[in-house]
């Protein structure tokens, strides 16, 4: 399962979350040569249940950036690849400010997320506005985890089934949180003794990946990734 970010042309990226749309284009391609298809994380998960899923790969896009609609899905409609879109429907329209060092990116507006969950892009919740969940009091991280879920339900007027974790972190107590608000599977990055459907690791794909990089990352992840119960 293959984690981006922006997609964009960004010299300014401290925190090594963008790639190029040429070099995104690139990456997909590298997995379409080899027999591999990019799936929503819905996708994937379905398609394991069923003992299935070998030449599938999940990609994932966090934080809900406008440069996706622009950039990443005529990617994904080129290759009739899908994906999965993190969003957070407390900062429709807003911007990064979570991030002090790097530029301000604009985020996707409501009209945004409406558009690339008609082009079959399922849109999952990753919380209200981008905190550390594990640092949350009870309060905040039932809004953050309850809240993002309605309202982006009510956005969609469809279900959301996916979450994912702002920074990949999570304990036991934001686990239980997501699985209580009923989302069906959560995703981090290395939950390590976490590791389940409520807590699925990823990796990051950046700039730099080129077709070496992306194999050992490939080759490690899988060597690493104990299996997930169900899945």
């Amino acid at each position: 399962m293959a984690m981006y970010h922006s997609v964009t042309d960004c010299p300014d990226d401290p925190y090594r979350i963008t790639v190029t749309p040429d070099r995104l284009e690139r990456q997909l391609r590298w997995l379409a040569v080899r027999g591999v298809r990019g799936v929503s994380m819905a996708e994937l998960l379905a398609a394991r249940a069923r003992g299935e899923g070998r030449r599938l790969a999940g990609l994932t896009f966090d934080d809900g950036y406008a440069d996706f609609v622009d950039h990443a899905l005529p990617v994904l409609r080129r290759l009739d690849f899908g994906a999965t879109l993190f969003v957070l429907p407390g900062r429709l329209g807003g911007d990064n400010a979570w991030d002090p060092l790097g530029p301000r990116k604009p985020l996707l507006t409501a009209d945004g997320i409406r558009q690339a969950a008609r082009a079959g892009i399922e849109v999952g919740s990753h919380g209200l506005t981008h905190i550390d969940l594990t640092a949350a009091d009870d309060l905040r991280l039932k809004a953050e985890v309850v809240e993002s879920r309605a309202v982006l339900e009510d956005l969609l007027e469809a279900p959301v089934e996916g979450f994912c974790y702002p920074y990949g972190t999570l304990d036991r107590r934001t686990v239980e949180a997501v699985r209580s608000a009923g989302y069906r599977y959560a995703c981090a990055i290395d939950p390590g003794p976490l590791t389940g459907p409520l807590a699925l690791p990823r990796v990051h794909v950046g700039q730099n990946d080129d077709a070496v990089r992306l194999f050992l990352k490939y080759r490690l992840h899988r060597l690493r990734r104990r299996p997930v119960e169900g899945l």
